[in-house]
C-alpha cells in the first residue's frame, strides 16, 4: 500500500502529564521518517512538550491525514467523536486496561507503527451514533457517540418510564434503570454488562439493551443500522443522557431521544496481524481456568 500519511497528529491521554515521554519518543522517531508531526495543544501543555507544532484537535482535524492517539479507549472515543465529519483514520497505542480500540502496545509501539506506516495495516471502518434530544417540540442538544447512547436514572437512584419506537413504529413501554442503545464497537462496553450481545464491529447494525428492568420479559433487541430509534421519556424523578459515559446530558419528562446512524464512518486502523476474535479472548479471559 502507497503511505498517504504525509502530516500525522499525535494525541495523548486526556490530563495525563505521564504521555509526555512517548509522545515526544514518537514524534522524533516520525519526524526522522519525513512525517511532518503535530500535536494538540492539550497535550503539549500537560506534557510541557515545546518541540512539536501545535494547534486545537479541532482544527488538526481538517489538516491530518492521520490521528495516533496514546492512551486508552476511553481517549480513543473522545478522539472519535471530535473527528466525527472528518475523514481521518486513527490508530490507538494501548495504555489503558481493556484497549479493545487502542491495540498498539506501547512495548512494540515504534516497529509497529513502522510496518503500518509503510501500508502493512488492517483498516475498519465503524459506524457511529447521531444523537438529538427535543425538548417541547424543538431540538435541544446534539451528540455524538462512538460506542453508546443511554437514558438512565440519575442522583435519585429511582426507576425510569420510557417508550421506544423504531423507525415510527412502537416498540414497547419501560420501568427500568435505563436503556443502552450500543454500536457494534458499544458492544463490549455497557450493552454487554448489562447482558447485551456482542456484535462484529463491522456490523451494521444497533443493539437496546434495557438496564435492570422492572419485567423478566425484556430482552435486548438488535436492528438494523438504518433504522431511527426513538426513545420518549414517559415519567422520572431524575433522569440523563451520556453519550460514550463522557457526555452528559439533563433530561426531562416529555424530552425525546432520538438516534441515527451517523453520515460518517471512523476508520481504524490496526496492525496487519489483528484478529478480533484473538482480542476477545485476551479481554475477555475466555478459556482461563477460574
Amino acid at each position: 500500500m502507497e503511505n498517504n500519511f504525509k502530516s500525522i497528529a499525535l494525541i495523548g491521554k486526556y490530563n495525563s502529564a505521564s504521555v509526555g515521554n512517548d509522545v515526544q519518543r514518537l514524534a522524533e522517531f516520525l519526524a526522522e521518517r519525513g512525517h511532518q508531526v503535530w500535536t494538540t495543544l492539550h497535550t503539549a501543555d500537560n506534557c510541557q512538550i515545546r518541540s512539536i507544532k501545535t494547534a486545537p484537535l479541532v482544527d488538526l482535524a481538517s489538516r491530518m491525514d492521520l490521528a495516533i492517539v496514546l492512551g486508552g479507549d476511553g481517549t480513543m472515543l473522545n478522539v472519535a467523536r471530535v473527528l466525527a465529519n472528518h475523514p481521518v483514520p486513527m490508530i490507538g497505542v494501548n495504555l489503558g486496561r481493556l484497549g479493545f480500540l487502542a491495540d498498539v502496545s506501547l512495548d512494540t509501539m515504534l516497529p509497529t507503527l513502522d510496518e503500518m506506516l509503510a501500508g502493512q495495516y488492517v483498516a475498519e471502518d465503524r459506524i457511529m451514533l447521531e444523537c438529538h434530544i427535543e425538548r417541547r417540540g424543538e431540538l435541544f442538544d446534539t451528540a455524538y457517540a462512538f460506542n453508546d447512547a443511554v437514558v438512565s436514572k440519575g442522583n435519585t437512584g429511582r426507576l425510569i418510564e420510557f417508550e421506544v419506537y423504531i423507525d415510527d413504529k412502537f416498540v414497547y413501554s419501560q420501568r427500568a434503570d435505563g436503556l443502552v442503545l450500543a454500536t457494534p464497537t458499544g458492544s463490549t462496553a455497557y450493552a454487554l454488562s448489562a447482558g447485551g450481545p456482542i456484535m462484529h464491529p463491522t456490523l451494521e447494525a444497533f443493539v437496546l439493551t434495557p438496564v435492570c428492568a422492572h419485567t423478566l420479559s425484556a430482552r435486548p433487541i438488535a436492528v438494523n443500522s438504518r433504522s431511527e430509534i426513538e426513545i420518549n421519556l414517559i415519567h422520572a424523578d431524575d433522569a440523563r443522557a451520556h453519550f460514550d459515559g463522557q457526555r452528559h446530558q439533563g433530561m426531562l419528562v416529555g424530552d425525546r431521544l432520538v438516534v441515527r446512524r451517523a453520515k460518517n464512518t471512523i476508520r481504524l486502523l490496526h496492525p496487519a496481524d489483528h484478529n478480533y476474535y484473538d482480542t476477545l479472548r485476551e479481554k475477555l479471559h475466555w478459556g482461563e481456568k477460574l
